[in-house]
């Protein structure tokens, strides 16, 4: 059975990005977005529960949106050049497993599919 599942890793302070809010989004043909999943992450920098498993993962475009901007400013930068980080991505398998993390600082980011 397949399942979507997310990371935030913050590589400035060297520890999981806990408390970073997100938005899961399915994203339609014409590029519509329809909110699926909206939450924050936990202590370890993921989320307590998958975004999406079973029957909720379907075959499509998904964008992941995270607020890097609120989180930082948290962590007691006043100006982060990151606002708002959206990963687009499409699972073409709805019974695989994608994992979507993020590794991010104040300036930039890189994601890949993860396991």
């Amino acid at each position: 059975m397949g399942k979507l599942t997310t990371h935030v890793l913050d590589t400035y302070h060297g520890q999981p990005a806990r408390g970073m809010a997100l938005v899961l989004y399915y994203v339609g043909e014409g590029g519509d977005r329809t909110p699926a999943w909206e939450t924050t992450t936990n202590q370890d920098g993921r989320t307590d529960v998958p975004l999406l498993e079973g029957d909720e993962l379907r075959a499509g475009d998904f964008e992941l949106v995270f607020d890097v901007r609120a989180y930082f400013q948290r962590m007691g930068h006043e100006c982060p050049f990151l606002s708002k980080v959206a990963v687009r991505f499409t699972v073409f398998d709805a019974a695989q497993a994608y994992h979507v993390p993020l590794l991010v600082s104040p300036w930039s980011y890189s994601t890949y599919r993860g396991s």
